[in-house]
């Protein structure tokens, strides 16, 4: 095991140093001319697979193409700079679909820019405050169920423009926008169905042919031309383009059909355009609408982020350090919607891609996003004739790739009941409500069974003549048979156990006069654990029993030192193991201890190291 900061970088260990923790470990390892050879082929590769999904994205969420690209030439070069992860990619990521798309409708791309950079500080808040393993909690079935409800979302919103549909407007339900399709039926384009199909055909097909040439970079070009060919042959019906889709207005006052050849220029957020390209209103009441939008894109992005790096670890054998990739997230979506980006992630597809064409460091991410700036440059007038069937066709590419339908339904064929709820429920919240009430509900019905499953492995058992493990069998005397009760507990006696472990107690009656606790597999008590236990010592008492504590380990025993048990008015005794308590007992019986006056006594010896019982 590594000991030292270098040490773990020579093991390809992350070294937890913010920021820019994994560019200084790969630097460290040393970095020559073989490893940037494979970082710059990697990231032209990646480059070339992000520049049509850059734009699909974006203009799945509403907006122009060219935020999403700005997007991944911005935040894809800080978050390689900053981060905690060698090989991840970040950019605009098809989940964000989902939680931007409510936001732009409501607020514009103003609003829009605002959520991702609140959404940025929260991120850099979390980071810094360390809390980056926490989003390891979250459970499987949660994170299993909203990603596929993402994905079926996705796939819901690509379907217009596939089928060429002509909405006036796109409603934001998934049963609303199957309505509208539904009363829009007239207007389904062919020719539109013909270059979705073909685009989905060689994108499906060609990575079986070969893995060498990113499908997207045959399969957009080739629909492109079917478009090209298809709107010559019949005039009447164009199909739709990026080129006659949208437009921008260049800095000498010409407009420009489709993505504008410039770099990302800098701008002020909420200059940008309102709803419906309404001028935007800067005030307090929409900051404070748009702060639970920026806790969506923190979360969303937090948990999207640190699952793609954690695939990247499996994939490249690596270790990141996820309060570094936080923190550079977070700075990359503070500084991304200055130059007209959308909020970004870790992107999971693309950093496989950077992985399997040899990256060796963050230096590819950085490549990939100057290869994604110098087609803006260069090819911005071809990048017009892209229809939107194929980049609809590609996300619905991602939405399936996404989705795993295999894996959701082994999942729900072979997890426990209770994970098969959660899993249903994250992904039903997801597609009928939003990802944020999905995640919410999901881990907090996942943390309520949990507490259900451990109450259960918490019990009581009466066990009069057993022994503590590892000491010498000794039976109750047979004359202490009725006179003394030996209970052992066993599981952590917390909010969700405690109750039920101690209510056993509650049906003690007759002659007893002496109860053991044996509490050596108790290894954890909370708060209402401890209430719990002083219930049962002040109803024993009552009767007049005395209660012996037996095996306590050292976290309930430091807890019952603190809450002052030695000052209460109990009979009350703590011993060191089982033997100690039986003898004790026996005393006690002998001398009739059945009295008024109290006989607490709390053994204040230390406790043993680590878990063992008290000694």
């Amino acid at each position: 095991m590594p000991r030292t900061r270098y040490e773990a970088a020579a093991a390809g260990l992350t070294v937890r140093q913010l920021p820019g923790s994994a560019l200084r470990a790969a630097l460290r390892d040393g970095y020559g001319w073989r490893e940037l050879r494979g970082d710059v082929l990697a990231g032209v590769t990646v480059g070339i697979v992000a520049l049509p999904l850059a734009m699909a994205l974006a203009i799945a969420v509403g907006v122009p193409p060219q935020q999403g690209l700005y997007t991944s030439i911005i935040a894809g070069a800080l978050v390689a700079l900053l981060g905690g992860s060698r090989t991840q990619v970040s950019g605009p990521t098809a989940a964000f679909i989902v939680v931007l798309v409510p936001i732009f409708t409501k607020f514009g791309l103003a609003g829009l820019l605002l959520a991702g950079l609140i959404g940025g500080l929260i991120l850099v808040a979390l980071g810094l405050g360390r809390l980056g393993r926490f989003i390891e909690f979250i459970p499987h079935p949660v994170t299993t169920g909203f990603t596929a409800g993402i994905a079926t979302v996705i796939a819901t919103l690509q379907l217009k423009d596939v089928l060429g549909f002509r909405l006036a407007t796109v409603p934001g339900d998934v049963l609303g926008r199957f309505r509208a399709m539904w009363e829009a039926r007239a207007t389904v384009s062919l020719a539109e169905l013909s270059v979705a199909a073909l685009t989905l055909a060689l994108l499906a097909g060609l990575p079986r042919v070969t893995r060498r040439l990113p499908a997207p970079l045959v399969a957009l070009p080739v629909a492109a031309a079917l478009a090209a060919l298809l709107t010559h042959a019949f005039p009447g019906h164009p199909i739709a383009t990026i080129a006659n889709r949208f437009n921008a207005t260049l800095p000498d006052g010409r407009v420009f059909d489709g993505v504008p050849p410039l770099p990302p220029l800098p701008m002020l957020p909420w200059h940008a355009t309102g709803p419906g390209g309404a001028p935007f209103v800067l005030s307090l009441s929409t900051l404070r609408e748009l702060l639970s939008a920026g806790f969506a894109v923190a979360l969303l992005g937090g948990i999207e982020s640190l699952l793609s790096a954690v695939i990247a670890d499996g994939m490249a054998g690596t270790r990141h350090d996820p309060d570094a990739e936080l923190l550079a997230l977070g700075i990359a979506n503070i500084v991304t919607p200055f130059f007209g980006g959308i909020p970004a992630t870790g992107a999971i597809a693309r950093t496989a891609t950077n992985i399997r064409s040899g990256a060796r460091s963050p230096v590819a991410a950085i490549v990939h996003a100057l290869v994604v700036l110098a087609a803006v440059l260069v090819l911005a007038p071809l990048i017009g004739y892209l229809p939107m069937a194929g980049l609809a066709a590609l996300l619905l590419m991602v939405a399936w790739n996404m989705a795993e339908a295999k894996h959701f339904l082994h999942v729900l064929r072979v997890a426990p009941r209770a994970d098969a709820l959660v899993l249903v429920t994250c992904f039903g919240l997801t597609v009928f409500f939003d990802m944020v009430v999905a995640v919410s509900v999901g881990v907090v019905l996942a943390a309520l069974l949990f507490m259900r499953r451990m109450a259960e492995l918490t019990e009581v058992k009466l066990t009069a003549s057993e022994a503590a493990a590892g000491e010498t069998p000794t039976d109750l005397p047979k004359h202490l048979a009725g006179k003394v009760a030996l209970y052992e507990i066993a599981g952590p006696l917390f909010f969700g156990a405690a109750q039920k472990a101690m209510g056993s107690l509650g049906r003690i009656s007759g002659p007893t006069e002496v109860v053991i606790l044996r509490l050596e597999n108790v290894p954890v008590m909370d708060a209402t654990g401890l209430v719990a236990l002083e219930s049962a010592i002040a109803a024993l008492t009552k009767r007049g029993c005395v209660a012996i504590l037996t095996g306590l380990r050292q976290q309930p025993a430091e807890l019952l030192e603190r809450a002052g048990f030695r000052h209460r008015p109990w009979r009350l005794m703590l011993r060191p193991d089982l033997a100690s308590a039986i003898a004790t007992a026996e005393e006690l019986v002998s001398a009739s201890p059945r009295k008024a006056e109290p006989l607490t006594e709390i053994d204040t010896r230390p406790p043993g190291a680590g878990d063992a019982p008290v000694s």
